[in-house]
């Protein structure tokens, strides 16, 4: 499956129906899980962040504080939102559960942080991790990959919620045989396999100090530009950067200029940040020399469609970075 479909995993097999559950929407996929949420019957409570933020802590602990009857069953933490570049603070959610001294169960949308961006789920104590193949494991889209805590597990039992192909139930009984219940992407698994010890050999801490130098080259070349990224200071994610336009400009011009004209293809802003942003991802498979040839085709798509920049201005930042800090 993919991510999507782990929302559902995860919400379906640890709750009930018309559970309380709370999300602070701050971007597109926090917006769709919150959408999925509601369409399969939970009681949602979105709390509305301006987009180009995370999960405001203060907010969530007293948010959690407030509900002394404990109605809200589940905290959905997006942990980075693709479609503004924002990273939050997991461990800082859990935190504030704790303080709150709130028994809710905590879900991480982790689909383009795990593998790329350091996440550590038992110390941390999150109740169920969700990621997918597509972005830090390096394969195309098709697995719905997850992680579940003793006390996630536990909740299987109470939860009335009607399953079938996505019953977790199913698939540990015959994952302790090494089996699934019905038939696998084999060849999806074999590349998992593969992704993994193409991770284990980099070294994890490896992986993420390159994603930050990545995401560092190409945030430094933005700043050269003369221009914002979407995700405000204290935010920014190390596998994707979504970079504002100006007012007089439309985002959607710079992806179709560097699409059909130089080969490149950009992520486009979503809903609230259409037309606004358009995205360079840094994430899985890459380095400083094919990221740079990704910089410099959107250079000439900004210059192309008239901005207001210097060629070789934001190439010529990250070569500098990207010089000084290698290895």
């Amino acid at each position: 499956a993919t991510g999507t479909a782990g929302w559902e995993v995860a919400m379906t097999n640890c709750l009930n129906q018309g559970d309380k559950v709370l999300i602070y929407r701050f971007g597109q996929f926090g917006h769709l899980w919150a959408e999925a949420a509601r369409k399969l019957g939970f009681d949602v409570e979105i709390q509305q962040v301006e987009w180009g933020k995370g999960i405001p802590l203060d907010h969530l602990e007293a948010r959690l504080k407030d509900d002394k009857n404990h109605e809200i069953k589940a905290v959905l933490a997006t942990h980075n939102e693709t479609s503004t570049g924002v990273t939050s603070d997991i461990p800082g959610v859990r935190k504030a559960l704790d303080a709150a001294g709130h028994p809710a169960l905590l879900f991480s949308d982790g689909v383009s942080a795990i593998g790329s961006i350091d996440f550590r789920q038992d110390e941390w104590g999150v109740d169920a991790s969700i990621a997918g193949s597509q972005k830090g494991f390096m394969l195309p889209a098709g697995l719905a990959i997850l992680g579940f805590s003793q006390k996630a597990l536990a909740a299987i039992d109470n939860s009335n919620f009607p399953r079938s192909f996505f019953s977790l139930k199913d698939m540990a009984a015959s994952n302790k045989d090494g089996y699934t219940p019905y038939t696998p992407s084999t060849p999806m698994l074999y590349g998992l396999r593969k992704a993994l010890e193409l991770l284990l050999e980099e070294g994890m801490e490896n992986v993420y100090a390159r994603h930050y130098r990545l995401g560092e080259g190409v945030r430094r070349a933005v700043a050269a530009w003369g221009l914002q990224t979407c995700a405000q200071a204290g935010w920014a994610s190390d596998t994707v950067t979504a970079i504002v336009v100006p007012a007089d400009k439309d985002a959607r011009h710079v992806i179709s200029t560097a699409y059909s004209k130089y080969n490149i293809s950009l992520g486009a802003g979503l809903n609230e940040v259409a037309g606004k942003v358009f995205r360079i991802g840094h994430v899985g498979d890459m380095n400083d020399v094919s990221l740079l040839g990704a910089i410099a085709g959107v250079e000439m798509a900004m210059l192309d469609n008239g901005f207001d920049i210097k060629a070789g201005s934001g190439v010529a930042a990250a070569v500098e970075y990207y010089r000084s800090t290698a290895k």
